[in-house]
């Protein structure tokens, strides 16, 4: 099992940065290999992945959910992770979100890659996007207020 913890500030309010986080089925705009997301139900989505050439789908289960704190998930099947995404006000206007993910990387390209800092550098360019997507917009999609 492999882990990676990385952070980025935001400039938005701490509620946008949370709410926006919510909005699943938007992470292919700024996640790198996703193709979509489906919010199934409240605590569980279907993933469908596209990285390096290899096409995956599985279903992931939010298991905590504190609005304005934090997101925890792990996955239903392969491949198998779970992470934590916590957000942090930094002032009134700017936030730090930070992305703690534990997972286990299949076959040999994904070990390889996983040495390699290949899956450091994709989590950070994720979080990066995700910086420029909040930002450019200003305001949330939407936004999912419920506890798990």
């Amino acid at each position: 099992m492999s882990t990676i913890q990385k952070s980025v500030q935001v400039g938005v309010p701490l509620h946008t940065a949370y709410n926006q986080w919510t909005q699943f089925e938007e992470f292919p705009e700024f996640m790198e290999g996703v193709e979509e997301v489906q919010q199934l139900n409240d605590n569980l989505t279907h993933w469908r992945t596209k990285i390096a050439g290899v096409e995956r789908e599985f279903d992931a289960r939010i298991t905590s959910q504190q609005p304005d704190a934090l997101v925890s998930w792990q996955s239903v099947n392969e491949p198998r992770q779970a992470g934590t995404v916590t957000f942090r006000p930094l002032d009134a206007v700017h936030t730090e979100v930070t992305l703690l993910m534990d997972f286990e990387p299949e076959g040999i390209a994904e070990k390889a890659g996983d040495v390699l800092g290949m899956v450091d550098r994709r989590v950070k360019g994720d979080l990066d996007r995700f910086k420029e997507f909040i930002e450019a917009r200003g305001a949330e999609t939407g936004g999912w207020r419920g506890h798990i």
